[in-house]
């Protein structure tokens, strides 16, 4: 069984640095920009997981892409503790129209058996995917 740690740092005002395989990520309550809030790291750690699924799946499929993104929205609950309770994840990227399947595929399978951070956050929220094909 894999085990995780990381160590986070107080600062000063509402900053704390966490020290992450040797990287200094800041984190801020958001009430300023020295740092994402705890909640928008969340997000960010849903957008890279299934991010790298989909690229890994796309590359054993022999998938040419280019122009490669996601947005993540989510909605927070108005009581305390707020926590998200809708998620909507676009995918953005171009592809030959005649693999859109295999995109649609690495996204579900991202979804349903890779991303353990997706199936982390369907135990809170509602979690939505969109994929929008660019010219």
């Amino acid at each position: 069984m894999a085990t995780h740690s990381i160590t986070t740092v107080f600062n000063r005002n509402m900053l704390f640095t966490a020290k992450v395989s040797g990287y200094d990520v800041l984190m801020n309550d958001g009430d300023d920009d020295s740092g994402a809030s705890p909640k928008q790291m969340m997000l960010a750690s849903l957008a890279g997981c299934t991010g790298m699924d989909v690229v890994s799946m796309l590359r054993k499929m022999k998938v040419e892409f280019s122009d490669y993104s996601m947005d993540v929205v989510a909605d927070l609950t108005d009581e305390h503790p707020r926590i998200y309770n809708k998620v909507k994840l676009t995918y953005k990227i171009r592809l030959a129209a005649e693999d859109e399947l295999k995109m649609e595929k690495a996204v579900s399978l991202s979804k349903e058996k890779y991303c353990g951070v997706s199936a982390m956050f369907t135990a809170f929220a509602q979690l939505t995917t969109e994929i929008i094909y660019l010219d």
